[in-house]
């Protein structure tokens, strides 16, 4: 069962006024990091998500996808037609022709949150 692990919305849109303005372009957004199954590649709850949409994704990217409505933080397998998570706690997911899914862009950095704002979700 896959569960959403990246959190969007107006919320998390408020971090892009407490992000150095080099961090973000037109095609940059960020996300806030839920859970535990990306630590193996750094990622951590609640770390905030530099999302690029320009980037071209690449076999083994980290991505962020909207799969059957839920926003998730995976490893891309485009060989095999698989997200990944980076924890073995966590089977990979294979996708279907009958899945809604599309890719958001490509996870280019992961920010550490350790002195959480609480207004920022």
């Amino acid at each position: 069962m896959l569960i959403q692990n990246v959190l969007i919305g107006p919320d998390v849109k408020k971090l892009e006024k407490t992000i150095d303005a080099n961090f973000l372009s037109d095609s940059i957004f960020v996300g806030r990091a839920s859970g535990r199954s990306m630590e193996d590649v750094g990622i951590f709850d609640g770390d905030v998500l530099i999302i690029d949409r320009a980037k071209i994704v690449k076999n083994y990217d980290v991505i962020v996808a909207c799969l059957n409505g839920q926003f998730v933080c995976k490893i891309a397998d485009l060989k095999n037609n698989l997200l990944l998570s980076a924890s073995s706690d966590h089977s990979p997911v294979k996708l279907t022709k009958f899945d809604q899914y599309n890719i958001e862009g490509v996870v280019t950095q992961s920010i550490r949150m350790h002195r959480v704002n609480l207004k920022l979700g």
